[in-house]
């Protein structure tokens, strides 16, 4: 393999694969990309066996090959070098050689033969859907997703095609639930669909929309979730498993209805949270007459609280809520005023913007 490309080229290429070679020492080869020289392109494969992307950029190409080569130690150099075209070379014992100008550096390489096999797919049955609304529907459910890896099947998002047209896409970690649904024009999916996508592939996703993206091409093959951004393929590994029936965690009948400003319970909720139990991050709300009383205690710190004027004049309520979970969802409402919908100090609530039911999150209450 002997090539010569651009810097830019070089970076943009290996900067898409940084995030998703595996750093961990599990399997050594897995912090490594393959790099293949063919034809006018250099194209770039990496893998940490769950999440896979492709991509390939122009380059001259001198003699075609393949060598797998360190991503950070070759993306380091590359960062370093000044603009321009940089020569790669392919030397004995799999060695990448770098040169410009008078700088040349070797870096230990791979035979491309020790590199995972490589997942493909087959499909052309994409659908195209602005990357926008992907962006907002994987923010508005992503931090609700269990970190608990015995409860594998609820370390993803759940997107399911409920109608012709609609997207539904569901995150819960057995103590907040995010739901929102989205209406999705000329999707090729089968009605009912349903997939677990990981959380690592939805953060990669959300990468690749970020280059102002307007429009992306997504399929699902077989346990793969696949998505098209140009000469850029993402292949991601779908959980296996059966996720919930979310539908049971969501109340449907509500004794209190408290409508209150987004920016004034988020900010109030941020300074009174200052005081709470790190760790469970406990605050109490107290509902009376056209107020909300905030407060919190932490035996090693000392406590808080904040009177909030609100529009309600139903009965008393005291519920407790972890303030890192309503302010997520809080962060996440686009929307001037929001909805608490409860019952009482023990049953989950219903957190949403006001009269919008497309994005709704559910909270389950604290004991204090």
């Amino acid at each position: 393999m002997k090539i010569e490309i651009q810097k830019k080229d070089l970076l943009n290429l290996l900067g898409r694969t940084l995030n998703i070679v595996e750093k961990r020492n599990a399997m050594p080869i897995l912090i490594n990309v393959l790099l293949e020289a063919q034809y006018d392109q250099l194209k770039a494969y990496a893998t940490d066996l769950e999440v896979s992307l492709t991509d390939s950029v122009p380059a001259l190409i001198k003699e075609a090959g393949k060598v797998a080569v360190s991503a950070k130690s070759l993306f380091e150099i590359t960062k370093e070098l000044i603009d321009g075209p940089i020569k790669l070379s392919k030397k004995e014992n799999n060695w990448l050689e770098i040169k410009q100008g008078k700088y040349l550096s070797k870096i230990i390489g791979v035979a491309a033969e020790e590199y995972p096999v490589f997942p493909t797919y087959i499909s052309e049955n994409f659908s195209s859907i602005k990357a926008t609304e992907l962006k907002l529907m994987i923010d508005k459910t992503v931090y609700s997703v269990s970190n608990d890896e015995t409860r594998y099947h609820l370390n993803g998002v759940y997107f399911e095609k409920t109608s012709k047209d609609i997207i539904t896409m569901v995150a819960t970690d057995g103590h907040r639930l995010s739901l929102i649904k989205k209406e999705l024009k000329n999707l090729n999916f089968a009605e009912k669909t349903g997939v677990i996508i990981p959380k690592k592939g939805l953060f990669e996703i959300k990468k690749l929309i970020d280059s102002n993206l307007e429009e992306i091409l997504i399929t699902i093959e077989g346990s793969q979730f696949i998505v098209k951004v140009d000469s850029c393929v993402l292949m991601i590994r779908l959980i296996e498993g059966k996720y919930p029936n979310y539908h049971q965690f969501i109340p449907q009948k509500f004794t209190h209805n408290i409508v209150v400003r987004r920016e004034a319970i988020l900010s109030s909720l941020k300074r009174v949270s200052l005081l709470a139990n790190q760790k469970s991050k406990a605050i109490l709300m107290s509902f009376t007459q056209n107020k909300l009383e905030i407060t919190s205690n932490n035996p090693e710190l000392g406590d808080a609280k904040e009177e909030l004027d609100i529009n309600y004049t139903g009965a008393d309520l005291k519920i407790g809520f972890n303030a890192r979970y309503v302010e997520e969802v809080l962060k996440n409402i686009d929307h001037d005023e929001v909805e608490f919908e409860l019952n009482d100090q023990l049953s989950p609530g219903v957190l949403k913007a006001y009269k919008k039911d497309d994005y709704i999150n559910v909270v389950m209450p604290m004991r204090i």
